[in-house]
């Protein structure tokens, strides 16, 4: 359903909410398609029996094509007394050769007949634990599943990364944090070790096709492909001087146009706003780019990440970059109705000038029933159009932002994203 809130002409903006799932607890996965168009993930995480749902923007209807259940497409029913196919995470990925869009499933949802699940509790449970990852290959043209496989077996898929020089996937597994090479040519996968504890929570590549991600105490580690090994930076990315840089990890990232560079907010308490370039010296170069949120704050008190928090990095076709990130009163920034709904919090689109660094928000994001503080990935649309993905109040939904200048069903989408 679609819901007007924000009119301003040069950025306005709608809110389309997944009121067909009006269970739905989280929506993680948002990208653009091999062809332009934007799919998301409409995830039940949270209840019993939970399954996702892949869904795309029609642009047409302007509304919502809900196109496949999970659960049913890979044989996975919700009520086989296992562990749910119950969300797409971080784990988009479009094939722009082939028109393919890949998706892997994470976990969470629990069995038909559990409150909740826990994969370290199951994990020898042969009709509890959960099967697996399940990697899914979806023709765009022909709108229909080509085929799918279980590319991480008991273990969820915390983000996706393609390799298309390579022919191979990359993914981060939960809840044991490894780092696995699936090849799409054999179908088989190789698992090179553990990270650490807190995934990173994508996958980039660079220029050259190594594969980037974080360790717990926000170390750069790197995948080679051409040596096969991974490495680990002497550097931690940056943080507020009262943090030790644990929990600094990678929470989303987007290249410049012209692939040079990335920019990066991290899953921390006070997020960082980053600029890297992966080539850049032995080991990439950072920029810090301060506070992605906002700089005043108590830090006498713990702050909730999901009111703290920032996402959603996308280039516009300006030149400009745009990312989500909130605000809120700092007197009352703990009164919550939920863990995922704050008062007095502010969701925003923050546009940030690459050659000045620049920084004014452009739009503010905001539902009928409250804040859009927590938004979780951008995708740009073959019209130049950009989109953010929220996780708040049930049911969740995703902001579409009308930009200037943009040009109807044109190849405005490119560059491809081609991490989740």
């Amino acid at each position: 359903m679609k819901i007007t809130m924000n009119t301003n002409p040069a950025f306005s903006t709608n809110f389309y909410q997944f009121t067909k799932y009006p269970k739905s607890d989280s929506g993680w996965g948002l990208s653009t398609g091999p062809e332009g168009r934007i799919y998301v993930s409409v995830c039940h995480e949270c209840i019993p029996g939970g399954t996702v749902i892949v869904a795309r923007y029609n642009e047409t209807k302007d509304d919502i094509d809900y196109l496949f259940d999970v659960s049913e497409v890979t044989g996975d029913p919700v009520d086989s007394g296992r562990a749910t196919q119950c969300k797409i995470h971080y784990s988009f990925v479009p094939s722009q050769d082939d028109g393919i869009l890949y998706c892997a499933t994470h976990l969470s949802g629990p069995p038909i007949d559990l409150k909740a699940y826990s994969p370290w509790l199951f994990w020898h449970d042969k009709t509890k634990c959960f099967r697996g990852s399940e990697l899914i290959a979806y023709d765009t043209v022909k709108d229909k599943v080509l085929w799918h496989d279980i590319i991480i077996p008991k273990e969820g898929c915390r983000c996706l990364a393609f390799d298309s020089k390579h022919k191979q996937l990359y993914a981060l597994s939960y809840p044991r944090d490894h780092f696995i090479i699936y090849s799409l040519e054999t179908k088989t996968r190789r698992d090179l070790g553990r990270i650490g504890s807190i995934n990173s929570q994508v996958i980039f590549l660079d220029k050259h096709n190594r594969a980037w991600m974080t360790d717990d105490y926000g170390h750069m580690i790197r995948y080679n492909p051409d040596t096969d090994i991974l490495e680990q930076s002497t550097y931690v990315l940056p943080h507020e001087p009262y943090q030790t840089g644990w929990h600094s990890v990678l929470y989303d990232v987007v290249a410049s146009p012209d692939g040079e560079c990335v920019y990066i907010t991290t899953w921390s308490p006070a997020p960082r706003l980053i600029r890297f370039w992966p080539t850049h010296g032995e080991f990439g170069t950072v920029e810090d780019l301060g506070c992605a949120t906002q700089s005043k704050r108590n830090t006498a008190i713990p702050f909730s990440m999901f009111l703290d928090h920032s996402g959603g990095v996308v280039f516009g076709n300006d030149g400009n970059l745009y990312y989500g990130h909130s605000r809120w009163d700092d007197d009352n920034n703990q009164n919550s109705d939920t863990n995922r709904q704050f008062k007095n919090a502010t969701g925003a689109v923050v546009q940030l000038n690459p050659q000045t660094l620049e920084r004014k928000e452009v739009a503010t994001l905001t539902r009928p029933d409250g804040a859009a503080q927590y938004i979780s990935r951008g995708a740009r649309d073959r019209n130049g159009d950009l989109f953010f993905m929220n996780v708040g109040r049930l049911p969740v939904g995703f902001f579409k932002m009308t930009m200037p200048g943009r040009k109807e069903s044109s190849n405005s989408h490119l560059p491809l994203r081609i991490w989740g």
